[in-house]
């Protein structure tokens, strides 16, 4: 070994024997200075909310939707499904200790809920007002879900009954989203769903009114999606077969429904109901069945001659 690498090797030793000796020296005084360091506490009196140190410092932001009839059935499917995925979720419903209820067992801070006949004006005007208040002034989605239904012979139903029909169902969804315009179109995106029904396919017997009014909430449907869409306002409506909900009582008893069956639940509309209010798709759907037999009616009767699609229509509810 010449004496250059000898030199070279003697001065690596040398600087590092200096900078252990100084590491040394470094923590001898840093272990030194915490022994003599007195606890010192300072107490800081703030009036915000502590936060969460993995919450994000942004401003909290989450959609919001507005669900009518929200106390059973598809309603409060609806409502609890949207809330566990992290929407804010106004509950409302004639039944206001129903709503009150559902709310209940949705986690604090998570949906507000109060009492709405949707067939009152002033009512809708309370209820968008003190939503949009609780909201962070957002309305995403307008579910139009309260709904009721007379069925039986035409003639045997009272007649203040089929009015009542036409109130909530076809009225009732006007008012809603002539009320709520403003909502809508202060919030980006917003979608208005409408519920309607397999029956605004083809009318059913025994259940004539009802799907009258569900044939009124189709053309509203197809009308205003086209009006508000230079709004940014989408509209759609769900169309379900029977579904097993308290109003199965009632039509589960007319041919048409024994016939086919009721096969749906609350929660496979609300599922539809979900996909429809966070589709992205580039061509807009306006009309969205459930399950396979709301479907295929309606993809036959598209295809099929009107006279075999009433022949049909009139096999079944036999």
């Amino acid at each position: 070994m010449n004496n250059t690498v000898i030199a070279k090797h003697n001065t690596v030793i040398l600087l590092s024997q200096y900078v252990l000796s100084r590491t040394q020296n470094l923590n001898a005084q840093l272990l030194k200075g915490t022994s003599e360091m007195k606890p010192h506490i300072t107490v800081v009196q703030s009036n915000q909310t502590v936060r969460n140190p993995t919450q994000s410092l942004l401003p909290e932001w989450r959609p919001a939707i507005f669900v009518t009839g929200a106390a059973s059935g598809i309603g409060r499917a609806c409502a609890e499904l949207f809330a566990r995925r992290g929407w804010f979720v106004g509950l409302y419903d004639i039944d206001s200790e129903g709503v009150a209820a559902v709310a209940a067992t949705l986690g604090e801070g998570n949906a507000v809920c109060g009492a709405l006949d949707v067939s009152d004006p002033e009512a809708w005007g309370r209820a968008l007002e003190d939503f949009w208040a609780h909201s962070g002034q957002r309305l995403d989605v307008l579910l139009n879900n309260a709904g009721i239904l007379a069925a039986g012979q035409f003639e045997a139903v009272p007649l203040t009954r089929h009015q009542a029909v036409l109130d909530v169902n076809v009225q009732g969804m006007i008012t809603g989203c002539h009320s709520a315009f403003r909502y809508l179109r202060g919030t980006p995106c917003s979608h208005v769903i409408n519920m309607a029904s397999a029956t605004a396919i083809y009318g059913q017997p025994e259940l004539a009114t009802y799907s009258a009014s569900k044939f009124a909430v189709r053309g509203f449907t197809e009308g205003l999606e086209l009006e508000w869409g230079k709004f940014g306002i989408r509209v759609s409506d769900i169309w379900p077969s029977f579904v097993k909900t308290a109003m199965a009582d009632e039509y589960g008893r007319i041919p048409s429904a024994r016939s086919l069956g009721i096969r749906l639940t609350s929660h496979d509309v609300a599922s539809t109901v979900w996909a429809c209010a966070t589709s992205k798709r580039r061509i807009r759907k306006t009309h969205w069945t459930v399950g396979m037999q709301a479907g295929f009616l309606s993809f036959a009767t598209r295809l099929a001659p009107a006279a075999l699609t009433r022949w049909v229509v009139q096999c079944i509810a036999r």
